[in-house]
């Protein structure tokens, strides 16, 4: 296009008539072949030859939402869980800045040169405002995330946290299927997520502090209950005292609980995991714990009982669900809610009409 301030009358005065605006495709793209589509058994084979492009394929199935995923995810799964079980599965917890990414990095360091190979399954806190996750335990996993023989994955806690642990404990299922013998679930901190994990581990292990404050804060009941070892971190320099006398206080504390169902003793143990020290330790006393539990049977009385537990958790999420998912009763919650809102009617009211309409419904 000719511009009018290059004619005469505008002597002194040009215009360049400017670049080619550039199309909105990136040429580089071109020609770019995609993704291909894989079948349920191509899944299956990728996953049991130990392909871990092919495993994150498969978790990331396995955590969509999308319908149409999810029934690909349940075959998968199905097919892959003959060659499943044969892993040792290890829940991780603590506090947040326990140093949990940081002894993970060096366990898993340690346990790797033993041979064979590694999973960590991590659970990254969600913002209950945006839902978002940073996702960053592969950050603080530095050596483990560039090694040949770990798969580190996080996910994100947001929705409910029965749907999280759901997704984690089938996650499980396919690691093992691709190889992994050593199984780590790392959760998002000393809560209600640690009886979900506790659900779906064989060792239940928590990370400890001292030099905080109280250590008896620490000490809860719920949580020192499921605990089978318990360790107390960054027991180095200046705060290596201070973590001994963690230790005995927590030592005090389990002798006033009753046994544990498996017959064994919790230990509680001090260590660094910033400069490893003492990691061995904790690994002697984690195969004391597998060789106790396999000798008197309580091993396979766990995982049936876990294996039970899970049925009725997916009983649970499915009709949960099919409830909310349903048409008829998304219409009738707005009228509901303004009905409890307005002091028309009560909650537990609201909820039973509720229900009671989604059941007379039912077809």
């Amino acid at each position: 296009m000719e511009h009018p301030e290059n004619s005469d009358e505008y002597k002194g005065l040009a215009v360049n008539s400017g670049v080619v605006s550039p199309g909105s495709i990136n040429p580089y793209l071109k020609g770019r072949k995609k993704r291909p589509t894989l079948s349920v058994q191509d899944y299956v084979d990728g996953i049991v030859k130990g392909n871990v492009t092919v495993l994150s394929q498969a978790v990331t199935l396995v955590e969509s939402l999308k319908p149409e995923h999810q029934a690909i995810a349940q075959e998968v799964i199905e097919k892959c869980l003959p060659y499943s079980g044969n892993s040792v599965r290890i829940g991780i917890s603590g506090v947040p800045g326990a140093g949990k990414s940081t002894s993970i990095d060096a366990f898993g360091l340690h346990v790797l040169k033993e041979g064979g190979k590694l999973a960590v399954l991590a659970i990254d806190p969600s913002s209950e405002r945006t839902k978002g996750s940073i996702l960053g335990d592969k950050t603080r996993m530095e050596r483990l995330a560039v090694h040949p023989k770990a798969f580190i994955r996080p996910s994100p806690a947001a929705g409910s946290l029965g749907g999280v642990a759901r997704k984690t404990r089938e996650t499980i299922v396919l690691c093992e299927a691709a190889g992994f013998d050593k199984i780590f679930v790392e959760t998002v901190g000393v809560g209600q997520s640690e009886t979900a994990v506790h659900s779906m581990v064989d060792f239940f292990l928590l990370i400890q502090l001292a030099g905080t404050g109280d250590e008896l804060q620490g000490i809860k009941r719920g949580i020192m209950e499921m605990a089978d070892g318990i360790i107390i971190n960054k027991a180095d320099g200046d705060n290596a005292p201070k973590a001994e006398m963690a230790a005995n206080s927590f030592r005090n504390a389990l002798h006033l609980f009753p046994p544990s169902e498996s017959g064994w003793t919790p230990q509680v143990l001090t260590y660094s995991g910033f400069y490893e020290y003492r990691i061995k330790e904790v690994w002697d006393m984690i195969w004391a714990y597998m060789d106790f539990v396999k000798k008197n049977g309580y091993f396979q009385y766990r995982r049936n009982e876990q294996a039970k537990y899970w049925m009725y958790e997916s009983i649970n999420e499915t009709l949960k669900n099919g409830f909310y998912n349903n048409p008829e009763i998304a219409s009738r919650l707005a009228e509901a809610e303004r009905l409890v809102l307005g002091g028309e009617q009560t909650s537990f009211s609201a909820a039973q009409k509720l229900i009671d309409f989604y059941y007379s419904n039912l077809k």
